[in-house]
């Protein structure tokens, strides 16, 4: 199985460097195929599918999933996982709600929101790093402990938000598309320059390739790793902003196996579970191929439980798939 050289973008020559980011920029050749047949299938089973409405519903729905997917795609890439992004979405939105900050207006409200956020994942990089636990327990942990504040801080009752200016961000449209859809392209853009045009985005690369050899480069892999889930819990906290304004409150019952979402849309966008191999572009295409079944699903009046076995089938299939690209390199 190939891995990462961390020493490579320093002993390359200069076209090389080009050359990487390259590869790494393609889209993975599966998601497009399986999201295009889709397509088609929708349009052939409900004539109300490829409607302009329809679609904007759908990019604002895969916009909430679509954010934190980003965050999640830079921890997985790196050897990592994080589970507690669901449960910081409504951590985030609870702490945005509590009275005492929507005194301070919407900005104050958005500002909490990101803070949490990064809180938690600075939390989770130092209990992962310093206290040597890995991924999979320590934001298991924070998973349970950030719900239940959560539950603790609302009482276990919604929120209502009474600011005007901050619901307003759920609904407002720029040029006929929903905000939400103008800032889940500005993440994924940032995201898609970080990974592929920035030191920053090899050293993630590296890390999951291969952790000695990057240690041995002279990544400082506790820092690298604290980075990359303080961005995992910024993401999250952005997409609890915009969900919090869609819904005009704020409930520690929101953001429910978001992190399972998150997860699966990664892998099946073609990013390597073991890391060391993703995209952001691959887990776009990952959301948007759930996010397609799931308006399929609902114009045809199909159960939730129907949906979310295909979503199962769709996800061992994927693992499945990366198995079968690993054996043959």
């Amino acid at each position: 199985m190939r891995t990462v050289d961390p020493t490579a973008t320093e002993t390359r020559t200069p076209r090389a460097p080009s050359e990487t980011v390259s590869r790494l920029s393609l889209v993975p050749k599966g998601p497009v195929l399986v999201l295009a047949v889709i397509v088609v299938a929708g349009a052939l089973v409900s004539p109300y599918f490829a409607t302009w409405s329809n679609v904007l519903t759908m990019l604002t729905s895969a916009s909430v999933i679509g954010i934190i997917s980003v965050g999640m795609t830079f921890v997985i890439i790196s050897g990592g996982i994080d589970l507690s992004v669901g449960a910081l979405v409504a951590l985030t939105a609870v702490m945005a709600t509590t009275a005492p900050v929507q005194e301070g207006g919407w900005v104050a409200m958005i500002a909490v929101a990101l803070a949490f956020g990064l809180g938690a994942g600075l939390v989770n990089g130092l209990v992962i790093t310093h206290g040597r636990i890995v991924p999979f327990i320590a934001t298991l942990a924070m998973l349970v402990s950030a719900r239940g504040l959560a539950e603790f801080i609302s009482g276990g009752t919604p929120q209502t938000s009474l600011d005007e200016t901050f619901n307003a961000l759920g609904s407002a449209k720029l040029v006929g598309i929903p905000l939400p859809v103008w800032v889940f392209a500005a993440v994924v853009a940032v995201g898609w320059l970080l990974l592929n045009r920035t030191t920053f985005g090899r050293h993630t690369l590296a890390l999951g390739g291969n952790l000695e050899a990057a240690r041995l480069a002279g990544i400082r892999i506790r820092r690298h790793l604290v980075i990359l889930y303080m961005l995992s819990g910024l993401t999250a906290a952005i997409a609890s902003v915009l969900l919090t304004a869609r819904l005009t409150s704020g409930s520690n019952a929101v953001g429910n196996l978001y992190e399972l979402d998150a997860i699966a849309a990664v892998i099946i966008g073609g990013t390597r579970l073991a890391g060391g191999r993703g995209t952001i572009a691959g887990s776009v295409f990952g959301v948007l191929i759930f996010t397609v079944i799931t308006n399929i699903f609902v114009l045809k009046n199909l159960e939730t439980d129907v949906q979310n076995i295909a979503k199962g089938a769709i996800i061992v299939a994927a693992v499945l798939l990366q198995r079968r690209r690993a054996a043959d390199t």
